[in-house]
């Protein structure tokens, strides 16, 4: 409990200095475990107000049941929640028979840069971890992109002694990660600690549940016969294969994810 304690202490933190020091700011919420227990915290950092809009890239093709969630929340909570896409591409046909990093460029990257400068955002809040996935681990807390949306990884500045750059110019905005030295089973834990609402999907049925979750045409389930919290920390503790084993675009290029972040994908 220490740990989860440290962990949330820092990204309240995290979500505060970025309030106080950026301008207009929305936070990206997938409806998937990471991002909803970024909801959790952004609800502890404010009081149980949360300050800024929740926005959420809708390809088109996500999961039904994540869609129904979703407005469930939105509700329940009384959140102000944009929904953005990127309708010039669905109306042309996009989709993941063009191919998934072609699809994901356009449906994901493209609309959300898009949504970016629509609504005049600054700064956008991620809950991307960086032992999710290699690209991911590159990354600082606060993470400027360009006026084109780029991410130049390759030159970044130093984060030491919890010291963070918030300061970048115009033109640029700033992607803020208060999950970044979370883990998986950190995530789970917390969500079992806080008893946080998540989506059934990443529940067992039939000996097979999600364990990340995206487009419903690439994303594949896992065997599995964890139908609680708990026993999917059981599993987690023992299982040597990666989180994102079942999305197909990581599959199609050993590279995709970082190509994909590197023109403004989360």
């Amino acid at each position: 409990m220490n740990h989860l304690r440290a962990l949330e202490a820092h990204s309240v933190f995290i979500l505060r200095e970025a309030y106080s020091r950026i301008g207009r700011l929305g936070l990206l919420w997938s409806i998937g475990k990471d991002s909803t227990v970024l909801l959790w915290l952004a609800k502890k950092a404010f009081f149980g107000h949360c300050p800024f809009p929740f926005i959420h890239v809708d390809t088109s093709y996500k999961i039904p049941e994540m869609i129904g969630f979703r407005d469930e929340v939105v509700g329940r909570l009384g959140l102000e929640l944009i929904v953005h896409q990127n309708k010039k591409a669905l109306l042309e046909g996009m989709g993941p028979e063009k191919g998934r990093l072609v699809c994901c460029k356009a449906l994901k990257t493209e609309a959300l840069n898009d949504m970016t400068k629509t609504y005049g955002f600054d700064g956008l809040i991620v809950g991307v971890r960086r032992d999710e996935e290699g690209s991911r681990s590159k990354e600082r807390v606060f993470s400027v992109r360009n006026v084109r949306d780029e991410w130049d990884y390759v030159n970044q500045a130093p984060e030491l002694w919890g010291q963070f750059k918030t300061e970048f110019p115009k033109g640029h905005h700033v992607r803020v990660h208060p999950l970044l030295q979370w883990s998986e089973i950190d995530i789970w834990r917390y969500i079992e600690a806080e008893d946080i609402p998540v989506i059934d999907l990443y529940f067992s049925k039939n000996g097979e549940r999600y364990r990340s979750l995206g487009c419903a045409p690439c994303t594949a389930k896992i065997k599995s016969e964890a139908k609680t919290v708990s026993d999917i920390i059981a599993e987690l503790e023992k299982t040597n294969v990666s989180e994102r084993a079942g999305r197909a675009q990581d599959q199609e290029d050993a590279y995709a994810m970082q190509k994909l972040r590197k023109d403004g994908y989360m």
